[in-house]
């Protein structure tokens, strides 16, 4: 997914909200109000979104400020605009959307805590038309610190498994069976063709999973990405790997091999578009390493949380290996996972 197409929200200059707050939706459940210490907030939140989606907080003190970072459903993970606590209780996290070139809304979250490792809370949009404010559901739990880098070298795997057996979908699913499949397999090779008839009502094409699920390992694919292609690997339903045709483009979070929108590539290591390219990655104790075209370009580092379009946000739990299918052609060869064993 390129910037422009995935990033659902923008995020600008902050508009300021009054400290005074009293419309905070959140209260603590048949409890009385508690005051709470804005360190209780700190760290970072995997988000369960009313409607099935996935989010992901960061809230953070620096030198004389709070500062966070939050990923909303879909797009990338991007600063937000303020952090502030209110009523004594509840921590609001502001964040602006350019909706024209003189016009900026500001959505907000109010969060309350429950107990030692969860929040509760809602997301409020004020409408375009300023006709009233729409409010989405949220759930939370703290993620505990990435755990020390694996060691590679010493790694113990499992029985290769061939993931595409190079005549039909077998082991593969949408994970949306009401979207149309977009995906073939033609001598070898596994296709997605997200067709557009001009004039006629617009297709919602699937993206495609396996039915096996997955803790840790290394996969192996081949892509071929035509011009201006956009697609993508997702890790245990989660860790989107980007496709896309970036050759020659500067280094960004947002091109091939990057984790979407987390970690850059440490050196360009492209194809031109085209060509069949080779993916190599590892995932293990939540780091991550990418070798794209024989070359490391994501060196065991460390994976903080869930990218946009993530199927679920418990980064512990085994998960499938999905594809895009929603964006653009795409090709795929030669897809093997090992599993780590432990």
């Amino acid at each position: 997914m390129t910037f422009v197409m995935k990033s659902i929200l923008l995020f600008s200059a902050t508009l300021v909200i009054a400290l005074s707050i009293t419309s905070c939706k959140v209260e603590p459940k048949n409890e009385p109000l508690q005051k709470t210490d804005i360190s209780e907030f700190l760290g970072q939140w995997t988000i369960d979104i009313q409607r099935g989606s996935v989010g992901w907080l960061e809230v953070r003190q620096e030198d004389k400020y709070l500062n966070g970072d939050l990923l909303w459903g879909g797009g990338s993970v991007l600063p937000v605009s303020n952090i502030f606590l209110a009523k004594d209780h509840v921590l609001i996290v502001q964040r602006s959307n350019n909706v024209s070139p003189t016009r900026v809304i500001t959505n907000w979250l109010e969060i309350a805590r429950e107990g030692t490792d969860k929040i509760t809370g809602w997301l409020l949009t004020p409408r375009l038309n300023g006709m009233g404010v729409d409010s989405t559901s949220l759930t939370g739990t703290k993620l505990p610190d990435v755990p020390p880098a694996p060691d590679l070298a010493n790694l113990k795997f499992g029985t290769p498994i061939t993931l595409l057996n190079g005549k039909d979908l077998t082991g593969w699913k949408l994970i949306n069976e009401k979207q149309k499949n977009g995906f073939t397999v033609t001598d070898g090779i596994l296709s997605n063709n997200p067709v557009q008839t001009e004039g006629e009502p617009h297709v919602s094409y699937g993206n495609l999973r396996t039915e096996q699920e997955f803790e840790d390992f290394n996969l192996k694919l081949e892509v071929n990405v035509p011009a201006g292609g956009n697609s993508g690997v997702y890790l245990r339903g989660m860790y989107e790997i980007q496709v896309l045709d970036s050759y020659k483009k500067d280094l960004d979070p947002h091109n091939m091999g990057a984790l979407y929108s987390r970690i850059t590539p440490s050196v360009s290591a492209e194809k031109p578009a085209g060509t069949w390219q080779t993916l190599d990655i590892s995932l293990c104790d939540r780091h991550l390493t990418v070798i794209l075209n024989g070359i490391n370009i994501i060196d065991n580092k460390p994976v903080y949380g869930p990218t946009g379009g993530a199927m679920k946000s418990d980064v512990f739990t085994p998960g499938p290996i999905y594809l895009q299918g929603d964006h653009d052609k795409v090709q795929y060869r030669n897809i093997i996972l090992t599993p780590i064993v432990k």
